[in-house]
């Protein structure tokens, strides 16, 4: 009996073809209670023909295909004509209903046919989408492991090569550091996401905990969206370690946020760094922070103070 339910249910959702077999024997069954029920409607009403083999046609064609379909709606013609269960006769008026219940039924296997195949091909595509996904997965996971091992590398053979020259080497240090935790945080928020205090400690944290002061409740972020501000902080990060906050002894960072129904606003302030005099012609990190956030209908402002860099960044904060 199980095995007989499964088949059916591979073949109503269009996985697999039933047996020939266990197809005929389905329809023979929607035929029996089709008849059934057209006993029971001739006992209010005699002169209903093939109205009840309509639901016949449907489900065979829907499990067994269209051959099938075809057959039911042939055998379900001659039965509505064939068998009666009053006093009426065959005549033209019922012939003519049969042509009519015979266009019908195969508009009716026609639809069903149509709409299998649509679904065969949204199957297939997707399939191919998760494969594609499970190799891109494998591809980015390998990528991901190589960069790490040449970034420790790199660590390594500067730390060597910097040994006497300490200055330099702390100008360093801290900014392969970050870049290493931001690769290490995309790897691992992708799919999962985190909370925003996780992530900005985690992009700040090279840098010196006392240099910065975060100040927001707790807060989840859905996955894209962490990735999406894990490289407008380590951008903006990046920025501060080169000419601003991060660059001074004196420097300070302040981020805070807030969150207003689905809305986020976060602020990036900082103070105590060198004054930006000139500010060049926009690059690829300018780009990334005013187009990161547009998937979640936001915008990143950005403003040279005499202070410091300030930032504001507001979007949507989407439900998963």
């Amino acid at each position: 009996m199980t095995k007989l339910i499964d088949e059916f249910r591979r073949g109503w959702q269009g996985i697999s073809q039933p047996s020939p077999l266990f197809s005929t024997g389905f329809a023979v069954f929607c035929l029996a209670l089709a008849t059934a029920a057209r006993w029971g409607l001739a006992q209010i009403r005699p002169d209903v023909f093939f109205t009840p083999y309509f639901p016949a046609i449907l489900f065979a064609t829907a499990v067994g295909g269209s051959r099938i379909g075809v057959g039911t709606a042939i055998a379900g013609g001659v039965l509505g004509v064939a068998v009666n269960f009053g006093s009426a006769v065959a005549d033209s008026a019922r012939f003519t209903l049969l042509l009519i219940f015979w266009a019908v039924g195969g508009l009716t296997i026609w639809g069903i046919e149509h709409y299998r195949t649509i679904v065969a091909q949204q199957r297939e595509i997707s399939k191919r989408l998760i494969e594609e996904e499970e190799y891109r997965k494998l591809v980015v996971d390998e990528l991901q492991h190589r960069l790490k091992n040449k970034t420790s590398a790199i660590h390594a053979i500067l730390h060597q090569v910097l040994q006497d020259q300490p200055q330099t080497w702390d100008s360093i240090d801290h900014r392969i550091r970050a870049l290493s935790a931001t690769d290490d945080l995309i790897a691992r928020v992708d799919g999962s996401g985190c909370d925003i205090k996780d992530l900005l400690r985690s992009e700040l944290g090279p840098y010196g905990h006392v240099r910065f002061n975060l100040n927001g409740d707790p807060l989840f972020l859905p996955a894209k969206l962490a990735v999406s501000l894990a490289l407008i902080l380590h951008e903006l990060a990046t920025n501060a370690g080169k000419y601003g906050a991060f660059s001074s002894a004196r420097g300070l960072l302040q981020v805070s946020w807030t969150v207003s129904e689905d809305r986020l606003s976060l602020t990036w302030d900082e103070t105590e760094g060198p004054a930006v005099e000139n500010v060049g012609a926009a690059g690829f990190g300018t780009k990334l922070l005013q187009s990161a956030l547009r998937a979640f209908d936001g915008r990143t402002e950005i403003s040279f103070l005499k202070t410091g860099v300030h930032c504001t960044m507001q979007c949507r904060i989407p439900a998963n």
